[in-house]
């Protein structure tokens, strides 16, 4: 049963369309990623279900009740900002507790929401410090606590990792999932990093130029795209006779092997993978290797091309895209 619903949702700037028509049900408890490049809408549907937009045109409702015109401040929503938005003269308890200020909880009952948001996001010990003596990471957690200290119906997420280097947001990603898992808070996140949308998402909204692609499991998305757009935007893809492969599907064989012949092109070394550019009779594929620590192929080495019999296959919307 939707807990959170937009129908027919549209914003225009004047005579230019930044959201037309956005139709989405969000279940209570469901981490929903809206996910697309700049200039997409996601962040623009965003400020609409905060309060910071107008909506003009549809409506949005939340357990039933029509929200559409209720002003930011009385919605009750948590948000975190990609900026974070901390009080630099206050201390991590006190931008914690802030919401709760406002909204004159007794001071002994805020103290006490105030550890145990604080503990939810393991910075107990940090209480009594401040924002700038506070690692990126930890600044991130404190905004998350101020945001779900108040207990929202729904939390908003708008980049929340954006500003973390790649080790610290992959491990964030993480934490930020088992947060919400521990709190069946209905979630909704805007970014436009896919591994971000795909890793911890129950579904994800892939969106361009102010519409929905498609909407569905992180998994059907990736290996199901409905058109070349999503396929190319989600991952990369090799097309073949009008077929989507996903790098990962290649294998490379011996030379003289395989459904096709290949040549490397190039080759990049990504840690954990290789990643090769290919000359085929089929055009340039690309094709990522797990590294098992055998000598990578060189530039200009020939090799075989294959798939799995069973590797998934799809053939995309061009009408879509």
């Amino acid at each position: 049963m939707s807990f959170l619903t937009l129908s027919d949702v549209s914003k225009f700037y004047g005579a230019t369309c930044a959201v037309q028509g956005l139709n989405l049900s969000i279940a209570q408890g469901e981490f929903v990623s809206l996910l697309g490049p700049s200039g997409c809408g996601k962040t623009t549907t965003l400020q609409m279900l905060a309060g910071f937009e107008a909506v003009s045109g549809g409506c949005i409702t939340l357990a039933g009740r029509d929200i559409t015109h209720t002003p930011a401040n009385t919605r009750g929503l948590g948000i975190v900002f990609q900026s974070y938005a901390l009080f630099p003269h206050m201390t991590v308890a006190a931008n914690v507790g802030f919401g709760l200020e406002m909204r004159k909880v007794p001071a002994a009952d805020r103290a006490r929401q105030v550890r145990e948001a604080l503990a939810l996001v393991r910075l107990e010990a940090h209480a009594d410090r401040y924002p700038r003596e506070l690692s990126g990471g930890q600044r991130q957690r404190v905004a998350l606590a101020r945001a779900l200290v108040i207990q929202p119906p729904v939390l908003l997420l708008d980049e929340p990792l954006s500003n973390l280097d790649a080790q610290l947001r992959e491990e964030m990603q993480y934490e930020l999932r088992r947060i919400q898992r521990t709190l069946g808070t209905t979630t909704l996140m805007v970014t436009h990093d896919q591994d971000e949308a795909l890793s911890i998402s129950d579904r994800v909204v892939v969106m361009r130029a102010g519409r929905t692609e498609q909407i569905g499991h992180p998994h059907a998305v990736y290996e199901r795209p409905q058109s070349d757009f999503i396929a190319n935007f989600v991952g990369k893809a090799n097309v073949l006779d009008g077929q989507l492969l996903r790098p990962e599907k290649l294998q490379l064989r011996p030379a003289g092997s395989g459904r096709l012949a290949g040549t490397v092109k190039e080759c990049y070394f990504l840690g954990s993978q290789w990643l090769y550019a290919l000359d085929t009779a089929a055009g340039t594929l690309t094709a990522l290797v797990p590294n098992d620590g055998r000598a990578a192929l060189v530039e200009g080495q020939a090799c075989g091309v294959d798939w799995p019999d069973g590797a998934p296959r799809v053939i995309a919307d061009e009408a879509a895209s």
